[in-house]
């Protein structure tokens, strides 16, 4: 970690000098903070494992819940990573997806004005089909592994729409009437997310594996471990304190509770801040330093009695 100056701006002093060489050296920029690279200190722990395993000897999408912070997104970073089929074909769901977003699409305004203005002679359609996720899946040289994040944020009929592609591993490129069908031994591993926004469809369950992440003291424990280059600066014996308050936080009554996420990246402040807090962490949670890092809810801050 640089030897960067934590506070660079107070009130009660000036700025200090060479201030765009100093924020050049934000302690950020350099922590791996990507899923792929996080893949490789991601500890699933058994129950995971043996969920990956089945979804993949079964050949079904393996839909994975819990809360936000547990590992969701990454847990298919981490099995293409052990797999060694980098890397994950991730789509994004939106409210406004639809299952053909995940297919192709087809540049119908390029085909028309080509067809009208351009090219001479017959146009080749295919050259105006754009491969989406499924399509780039169905069509790898090898094995891929296929992410759709956060499926619950999609209009009802969005996974419903999934039905046939996912089961059948195929699909119909409508315009130029080419059938796009993964061979079996190159059948994707999909992995699927939800945060339980709203109950998915019946039949759409039942084609999945199906594994919650629960959130508990061993999942935190097992993050702060891999991340521990990231805190040198922090005792063994502080870590653990600053997880008991940590979790003491979580058990309250918030509103929106701290992730794994805000937990390591208050411990990175934490350890950048380490000469300008005390080295203890008062039983008081209103008084945690840095307490905007874990809560993002200005009624749970009102409410802990933070100032």
């Amino acid at each position: 970690m640089p030897d960067y100056p934590f506070e660079l701006v107070r009130y009660d002093r000036d700025t200090p000098p060479n201030t765009k060489d100093l924020l050049r050296e934000r302690p950020y920029s350099s922590a791996g903070n990507s899923f792929a690279e996080d893949a490789r200190r991601f500890v699933p722990g058994k129950a995971l494992d043996i969920a990956i395993n089945t979804a993949i000897a079964v050949g079904e999408p393996l839909l994975i819940t819990g809360e936000a912070g547990t590992g969701k997104t990454q847990t298919a970073y981490y099995a293409a990573y052990k797999l060694d089929i980098e890397p994950v074909i991730h789509f994004q769901v939106k409210s406004d997806s639809t299952a053909k977003d995940l297919l192709y699409h087809f540049d119908t305004v390029r085909y028309f004005h080509d067809a009208h203005f351009g090219k001479e002679g017959t146009l080749d359609k295919k050259l105006y089909v754009e491969k989406r996720a499924l399509y780039e899946a169905f069509t790898s040289e090898y094995p891929r592994v296929l992410l759709i994040d956060e499926i619950d944020k999609a209009p009802r009929d969005f996974p419903n729409d999934l039905l046939h592609e996912l089961d059948k591993m195929e699909f119909w490129v409508a315009e130029t009437r080419k059938l796009i069908k993964a061979p079996p031994d190159k059948r994707p591993i999909v992995f699927i997310t939800s945060n339980s926004e709203r109950r998915l469809p019946e039949p759409f369950l039942r084609r999945c594996v199906y594994h919650h992440i629960r959130f508990d003291d061993d999942l935190i424990k097992r993050a702060m471990e891999k991340h521990r280059e990231e805190y040198q600066q922090l005792s063994n014996e502080f870590l653990k304190l600053a997880m008991r308050r940590f979790l003491a936080l979580r058990d309250r009554n918030l509103r929106k509770k701290p992730a794994t996420g805000e937990f390591l990246v208050w411990l990175r402040v934490l350890a950048l801040a380490v000469d300008k807090e005390p080295r203890q962490l008062e039983e008081d949670l209103a008084k945690l330093p840095y307490l905007g890092v874990l809560l993002k809810d200005h009624q749970d801050i009102e409410e802990l009695g933070a100032k």
